[in-house]
C-alpha cells in the first residue's frame, strides 16, 4: 500500500475534513491490530467505526484522540496534526471511553466544574457550563450528591456530561450506551 502525505491544513480551513488518517497502521508486539487505515470525516457528520470485537475500533479512537501513539500513517484531527501538535488535537476534542472517567468521591457538580477548570473556563463559564449539562443530562436532582450513590446509567451520563464541558468541535464516543 501507498501513502499519500496529506498536505498541511489550518484548523481555520472551514473546508478540512473533521478527521484525515492515511495508511494508520498499530502493532501491539506481533500483532497488527491496525493495518494501512484510510479514512476522511467530513466535518459536521456523524460516523461510526463498526466491527467484531478486537478489529481495532478501540485502538483507533485512542490514537486519534492521541492517548496512545500510531507506528506509521499521517493522522488529522480538527485541521491539526497529530504527530506535531497533539495539544492542539486535544484542544479541539471530546473523548469518551469504554469505562467511566467520573470521580466518584465528589459530585457531579464537582466532576463538572473539575472538567471545567481543566479547560480553563472562567469561574462564571465553567458554572454556566455545569448547569446547562447537568440540566440537558437530566441530573440537576443528583448534582450534589457524590457519584459513588449515582447509578451506572446516571454515570455514563455524567461522563458523556463531562466530555462536552469545554465545547469540543469533535467528539470521539467509545461504546457510547455501555451502561445506559
Amino acid at each position: 500500500m501507498t501513502a499519500t502525505r496529506i498536505p498541511p491544513r489550518t484548523a481555520a480551513d472551514a473546508s478540512a475534513p473533521a478527521i484525515t488518517a492515511t495508511g494508520l497502521r498499530k502493532s501491539y508486539g506481533d500483532k497488527r491490530v491496525l493495518d494501512g487505515i484510510d479514512l476522511e470525516v467530513p466535518q459536521g457528520t456523524i460516523f461510526s467505526l463498526l466491527g467484531p470485537n478486537g478489529a481495532g475500533k478501540t485502538t483507533a479512537v485512542k490514537i486519534l484522540s492521541t492517548l496512545i501513539s500510531a507506528d506509521g500513517g499521517d493522522l488529522r484531527v480538527g485541521g491539526h496534526d497529530l504527530a506535531t501538535d497533539p495539544q492542539a488535537v486535544r484542544d479541539a476534542i471530546g473523548v469518551t471511553g469504554q469505562f467511566s472517567a467520573v470521580d466518584g468521591l465528589i459530585t457531579g457538580e464537582e466532576n463538572l466544574l473539575l472538567m471545567a477548570d481543566l479547560h480553563h473556563l472562567s469561574h462564571r463559564e465553567g458554572r454556566r457550563a455545569t448547569a446547562g449539562l447537568l440540566e440537558r443530562f437530566d441530573l440537576t436532582d443528583a448534582a450534589k450528591k457524590p457519584v459513588s450513590t449515582y447509578s451506572g446509567g446516571m454515570k455514563r451520563r455524567l461522563d458523556l456530561a463531562m466530555t462536552l464541558v469545554g465545547d469540543p468541535r469533535i467528539i470521539f464516543l467509545d461504546e457510547p450506551t455501555t451502561g445506559l
